[in-house]
């Protein structure tokens, strides 16, 4: 059986990126985000539940993380969820899920320094420790992934007033 493990998340980062260095000279960038869902709870009110992430990201991605995200800033992030487990002083068995980011892209707006609509990532062709940001070679946003817009796609079916009449049978 096949097995799948990727993570889309949009929110607010809770605090600023923590950024440190592996012992092999990696940077990693570690914050907290926050996901709200709105909802119609029992008694017919919206009703708003929050869900906290903590986040990491490493190499080039943690440099930009770093230099462009503020507590409050929202983004939208692509990634795996990583389960990690230890044994605390006290004894206790310990256990932690994150999320470890392959991609993301700055919404703007919020209380940070983020771009708006800027994509940053693994490029298509893939390799470790990518990271380059799109915004490099002049794109942004889903213009990065070559999407034609709606209008230029010559499948769009034809307008109700051009349908034909006739019965293909």
């Amino acid at each position: 059986m096949a097995n799948l493990n990727k993570v889309f998340l949009m929110g607010n980062l809770t605090r600023d990126p923590q950024y440190s260095v592996t012992p092999s000279q990696v940077p990693v960038v570690e914050f907290g985000l926050a996901v709200n869902r709105k909802y119609r709870g029992q008694n017919g009110q919206m009703q708003e539940d929050t869900c906290f992430v903590d986040c990491t990201a490493f190499a080039g991605r943690a440099d930009t993380l770093n230099k462009y995200m503020r507590k409050g800033s929202p983004i939208f992030i692509e990634g795996r969820l990583h389960y990690s487990s230890w044994n605390a002083q006290d004894g206790s068995k310990r256990s932690r899920l994150r999320v470890v980011i392959d991609n993301f892209q700055f919404l703007g707006g919020g209380g940070g320094g983020g771009q708006g609509g800027q994509s940053y990532g693994s490029q298509p062709q893939g390799g470790y420790g990518g990271g380059h940001p799109e915004a490099q070679s002049g794109q942004s946003g889903s213009q990065g992934y070559n999407q034609p817009s709606p209008m230029d796609s010559p499948d769009q079916p034809p307008a109700y007033g051009e349908l034909d009449d006739d019965i293909p049978f």
